[in-house]
């Protein structure tokens, strides 16, 4: 069991205020409905819930509204790594827990995905210390009861690794008979004044939209864009694209300006929605 690390400082430590915060959150967010209810796919930020849980749940009522979401056996959430700590990809085969309750690992799929390939391990050092895949976990307890989970720590963020883990859940879910969809956890620019960061993760967004996984990745270098997690993202989007998707869609954009009042020097944050 993975206990939460981090229940009390990115979110609250008590079930009645996650939730009381995911429900008003979930409330205030403005999905169109028909034009998300056949993603696969999602892009969610993992700050804290003062600054990027608005956002956030964005992607969470995308999900809600998602109509095949009931048929839909397990999640695949993918985080980038944070303290370089544990293997390059490395699956969990833990439960994990927050204030929720646990969130159910599926144990055979996290397997079968780790056993695709040698350069994917079923290590746990990656995840001990590392945020940008339980912050997303009250959210994804609160909206998808009784879903099971497959949770991987992305240290490798090049193009070949996004690939290659992309192919494992593919692989793996087919072979399984699993139906899953993936979720990404990324911020994007980071300590830029709020104009930059915008110019910079506009150009990156057109990108998603369009489903390029190669103009997203060079452009993540050429604009020296500091978004975090642009390896879960690209196996976010190369999963989708492997089920079909045609098209990002972004459905919120925000900063942590927005919550602090300097704008100056901020965290951007987006969700997207990959149908």
């Amino acid at each position: 069991m993975r206990k939460s690390a981090f229940a009390g400082s990115f979110y609250p430590d008590s079930k009645s205020e996650i939730s009381k915060f995911i429900d008003g959150a979930l409330g205030s967010a403005e999905v169109d409905q028909k034009a998300v209810e056949a993603a696969v796919a999602y892009v969610s930020p993992h700050a804290g819930y003062a600054y990027s849980g608005k956002t956030a749940a964005f992607a969470y009522k995308a999900m809600q509204y998602n109509r095949n979401m009931d048929s839909v056996d397990s999640v695949v959430v993918v985080g980038p790594n944070h303290t370089g700590q544990g293997a390059p990809i490395a699956v969990s085969a833990s439960d994990w827990e927050t204030p929720l309750g646990v969130a159910a690992n599926d144990k055979e799929l996290s397997n079968a995905i780790a056993s695709t390939s040698e350069n994917i391990y079923l290590d746990e050092d990656a995840h001990k210390d590392e945020h940008s895949i339980e912050v997303q976990l009250p959210f994804l307890q609160r909206v998808l009861a009784g879903k099971r989970f497959c949770f991987v720590c992305l240290g490798d963020q090049s193009i070949g690794s996004s690939e290659l883990l992309a192919d494992s859940i593919l692989k793996a879910s087919r072979s399984l008979g699993r139906k899953v969809v993936v979720l990404a956890s990324s911020d994007f620019d980071h300590y830029e004044p709020a104009d930059v960061a915008k110019a910079k993760d506009m150009k990156l967004l057109d990108a998603l939209k369009r489903m390029d996984p190669v103009a997203f990745n060079g452009l993540v270098d050429s604009l020296d864009d500091s978004i975090c997690g642009f390896g879960p993202i690209t196996v976010a989007m190369l999963f989708a694209k492997g089920t079909g998707a045609h098209s990002g869609i972004l459905l919120n954009y925000s900063n942590s300006g927005e919550s602090t009042g300097d704008y100056s020097s901020v965290v951007a944050y987006s969700s997207v929605a990959f149908v």
